[in-house]
């Protein structure tokens, strides 16, 4: 953060990259998950995705825990103030100097950076809805993450079903907690199983 040449560094990379998040669109998955939360099926959607996708299909803030941030906004690390990355992305690309806060903050991407700590309220709202969920599904994740992949195992040690869905293995599949393991594409496995739990299968 002191370095004015690494936060040059740092707002080029992100730089490179926002016009593929800015862009990017929710899939199937994302929209089935928002059709549970419809449904009152959902208790939160635990996720280290920083793209933003889960807010964009519709799913509630109140339900939402973004365990690493998100890349839809940018955040003051000095007031904690956040706001729209657009503008501090103009001008970035005008003056070439790191955007700041009108506190006089820097201002970067509210992401969790390497060397950051997750943020504590975050890990407890985690921690909290998988104490009360009735079940737990692992989705598009190689649960190789911690703590992030800790949290399912709080719902299934309380012996409800934990479902794996991932294209490629992952850290729990051999764990005895596991009720279900399915391999393949979360957005293609995903959305008929909702549909069907939600009794809308014809």
């Amino acid at each position: 953060m002191s370095s004015e040449e690494a936060r040059v560094e740092h707002w080029d990379y992100k730089l490179e990259s926002w016009p593929a998040f800015r862009d990017a669109q929710p899939n199937a998955s994302h929209k089935s998950i928002v059709r549970l939360e419809a449904a009152g099926k959902l208790q939160a959607v635990v996720t280290q995705n920083i793209d933003g996708l889960h807010a964009r299909a519709g799913t509630s803030p109140q339900r939402l825990i973004e365990l690493h941030g998100t890349n839809r906004l940018v955040e003051c690390q000095a007031c904690g103030a956040v706001s729209a990355p657009e503008p501090a992305f103009d001008q970035f690309r005008k003056t070439r100097h790191p955007p700041l806060c009108e506190c006089g903050g820097f201002l970067k991407p509210a992401t969790i950076s390497f060397g950051q700590n997750l943020r504590q309220r975050d890990l407890e709202r985690a921690q909290e809805a998988a104490e009360q969920a009735d079940a737990v599904l692992a989705l598009g994740s190689t649960l190789s993450v911690y703590p992030a992949a800790n949290i399912p195992l709080i719902t299934a040690s309380r012996g409800r079903p934990y479902i794996i869905i991932n294209r490629g293995t992952t850290e729990h599949d051999e764990l005895p907690q596991v009720t279900l393991r399915l391999e393949g594409d979360v957005s293609e496995i995903l959305p008929p199983a909702v549909e069907e739990a939600l009794g809308e299968v014809p």
